[in-house]
């Protein structure tokens, strides 16, 4: 999803959330402005749960959390709130907040040709502040191809282009799967 920018005066993190309870769509909260969330496509909503259902099964008997696009991250240090896609946390801190996590290990962002410029860029930049996260995984919506960002041991961000036929392993919650679990029966451009 992306955000368009409405015309709102500056808030505060905590007139975001009183105001956005009040609404019927998502928004995120940049620096004090208000961008409402746009919606996606059935294919973009079935990759997103395809990745839900594997991560919930996965991470059954463990203390990790997974939030689907309705649990906003809070940015790490700033006042910022943005909707992945695909969340999951496995810090405790996290379980004290109920309207959002600020610690994820693995953030999930499913791409549209509007979303793509976003999620690689500024969203990405404003995301690897955590120094929790691990892994951020880009999914395409329209071709078998996933790119993931990992942090590696000298905290540097590497990228792996995952394509038909490839594994994608994703150290923050020790899991492993063929890219073709995810993109099975959605019909690809």
């Amino acid at each position: 999803m992306i955000a368009a920018k409405d015309q709102f005066p500056l808030l505060t993190p905590e007139e975001y959330f009183t105001w956005e309870e009040k609404q019927i769509e998502k928004h995120e909260y940049i620096n004090g402005q208000i961008y409402a969330m746009s919606g996606g496509t059935v294919n973009h909503g079935r990759i997103a749960i395809r990745f839900i259902t594997m991560l919930e099964t996965h991470l059954e008997n463990s203390h990790c959390l997974t939030g689907n696009s309705d649990i906003k991250i809070k940015i790490v240090n700033t006042p910022n709130y943005t909707y992945p896609d695909v969340s999951v946390t496995c810090d405790d801190r996290d379980k004290n907040t109920p309207n959002y996590f600020t610690y994820p290990c693995l953030i999930i962002e499913v791409l549209s040709d509007r979303t793509e410029a976003y999620d690689r860029g500024k969203k990405f930049r404003m995301y690897r502040q955590n120094p929790v996260l691990q892994d951020y995984l880009l999914v395409s919506s329209n071709r078998i191809e996933i790119d993931l960002y990992q942090k590696n041991d000298a905290g540097e961000w590497i990228i792996i282009n995952y394509q038909e036929g490839d594994t994608i392993e994703l150290k923050s919650i020790n899991l492993s799967f063929p890219i073709e679990q995810i993109y099975r029966n959605i019909p690809l451009n």
